[in-house]
């Protein structure tokens, strides 16, 4: 089944702790995605950012959010326990618990009052209905800029020449750490085409193995009679690696090939190509910088 929202979350995660037993986050999450019936690759799905899993996410603000209530509590360093408020609102059984709900609660209403966006004071606008976590939410508007951003790279990298483009290539690998050093990589790139090659460069800094590469601005697809062009001119070479990079995309039955052959032949169309330039700051530059900070639970350590 689909991985709960944080707010599905909440009255499981109260239910879980009714017993008034100090109770810690690893123990919580077992239980709550063995009620879910959750398989181990849900478990384990991370969020956009790769940094954090994301039940782990929700279950943490689900409990985030019942502390804010004064339904929970944590008197000890990585544990909580329900509270009296918490049994009592637990008495009335709830079908459910929603941040909407919680509002009936003096302790969160001060709560939510008191989380500002500026030096007005205009509380920061969080829709009740809104099933991600705060997290969550920010996470998918930086994917979302980053998409934007990657669309127009790639309109801009398609408007240069074929010059710029083969200098484009060398910088990006060697940013990738291919290449022993400038000089080499800007020899790689640009030769006239030995039969599909359009240079070589080195896997690493030892220069132990050669990666021979095709670099093509392309308007359109890249069919498989190119990509099986190049995986000739690789075997003319007795070469194992090579990588094909365009400004267009590959057809399915080009990408079903290399899939297919012994020579490892890496494709890497535009979209994947303005995705590195960003992973690897080439051709951007950062805009805004934001941190998210946790509190720091050793600090407050008094054993």
């Amino acid at each position: 089944m689909p991985i709960p929202d944080f707010q599905s979350l909440m009255l499981p995660l109260l239910n879980c702790a009714s017993d008034g037993k100090l109770r810690t986050l690893s123990d919580t999450r077992e239980h709550l995605a063995s009620i879910f019936a959750l398989t181990s690759d849900e478990t384990e799905e991370l969020l956009p950012s790769g940094r954090q899993r994301r039940f782990d996410n929700r279950v943490a603000w689900a409990k985030v959010y019942l502390e804010q209530a004064g339904l929970l509590i944590s008197p000890k360093r990585g544990k909580f326990q329900i509270t009296a408020e918490g049994k009592k609102f637990l008495e009335t059984k709830p079908d459910k618990i929603t941040i909407t709900s919680l509002t009936q609660f003096d302790k969160f209403r001060t709560f939510r009052a008191s989380i500002k966006t500026n030096k007005k004071e205009t509380e920061i606008a969080y829709s009740f209905k809104n099933t991600e976590t705060p997290e969550e939410l920010l996470e998918r508007s930086y994917q979302n800029i980053n998409e934007e951003l990657a669309s127009s790279l790639l309109e801009q990298v398609k408007q240069c020449s074929s010059r710029f483009f083969e200098q484009l290539v060398v910088e990006l690998l060697l940013k990738m750490g291919y290449g022993r050093n400038r000089f080499e990589a800007g020899k790689a790139i640009g030769k006239s085409g030995d039969e599909g090659i359009d240079g070589i460069i080195s896997e690493d800094r030892l220069g132990l193995e050669a990666i021979y590469i095709q670099a093509k601005r392309w308007i359109g697809s890249v069919g498989r009679p190119e990509v099986q062009k190049f995986v000739g001119a690789l075997h003319g070479k007795r070469a194992r690696k090579g990588v094909f990079l365009t400004t267009g995309t590959f057809t399915h039955d080009a990408r079903n090939y290399v899939s297919r052959i012994e020579s490892r032949v890496i494709l890497i169309d535009g979209a994947q190509l303005a995705e590195y330039m960003i992973e690897h700051n080439l051709g951007v530059t950062i805009k805004a910088t934001y941190e998210i900070k946790r509190i720091d639970t050793d600090f407050f350590g008094e054993d």
